[in-house]
């Protein structure tokens, strides 16, 4: 299968001489369309750097990034930033949900920036899914974190993009919460036919992913292919297929 992302001799390094950090240094990955990958590392090991690079949010000392062979480098920034919105959903540890609007509207957001109408029986299948039908007109403080978060996955999820980057999505969860939310996002990633790439420290969520990137002072020390996990047990624990 061909890869829906790519990146080319990847580097993004700060500082200079003795003082150089290489945050991303050269790394080549590849990811397939439909795949979901999870990219472990110890802390200051580059995966929030390279996971911002992915998705052109910051951009490469040198290298590039290939979205469906497309360079995303090659654009302006204001057609970069038209292609974000269109072909990446982002879901982050802070929720990053405005607080002055309802849920319903915080999930259709992105699409009134980009002056399109949401498909609402889409993004109602979506907040379906995410168990969300009862709180489209809540505001998001009267919202759990677990419920605001499921939140940010719809809006992520609203655009349709092909590709959703989440960096440590459940890290202001416990763990209950954090694997209910992570069995949520990677059902409606698989029912979508979107690719899913996540940041965790969290080993055991890790291990629901189709395949795990070890990052190690900005390189890819490991890249391991793992069994799927097919559910989640009463007692909280992954299940493998």
């Amino acid at each position: 299968m061909k890869a829906i992302l790519e990146t080319k001799d990847l580097c993004k390094y700060y500082g200079s001489a003795e003082n150089e950090i290489k945050a991303v240094n050269h790394t080549n990955i590849s990811v397939e369309k439909g795949e979901f990958c999870a990219i472990v590392g110890k802390s200051g090991s580059g995966k929030s750097t390279l996971l911002h690079l992915l998705g052109g949010l910051d951009r490469p000392t040198a290298g590039k990034v290939l979205i469906n062979g497309q360079d995303i480098f090659s654009m302006k920034e204001e057609q970069l930033s038209a292609f974000r919105r269109r072909k990446i959903g982002f879901v982050f540890q802070s929720y990053n949900l405005i607080s002055s609007i309802n849920v319903w509207e915080n999930i259709v957001l992105p699409l009134g920036l980009d002056h399109k109408k949401a498909d609402t029986g889409f993004v109602g299948g979506i907040i379906d899914v995410l168990s969300l039908n009862e709180k489209t007109h809540n505001m998001p403080n009267t919202l759990s974190g677990g419920q605001q978060q499921r939140v940010a996955i719809a809006r992520a999820l609203a655009t349709k993009p092909d590709i959703i980057l989440a960096d440590e999505p459940t890290g202001n969860l416990d763990s209950k919460t954090s694997l209910e939310v992570m069995s949520l996002l990677k059902t409606s990633v698989k029912r979508y036919g979107q690719t899913l790439i996540m940041i965790t420290h969290d080993e055991e969520l890790a291990q629901m992913a189709d395949r795990i990137l070890t990052i190690e002072d900005g390189l890819v020390i490991n890249d391991s292919k793992i069994a799927a996990v097919s559910a989640v047990a009463p007692d909280g624990k992954a299940v493998r297929a």
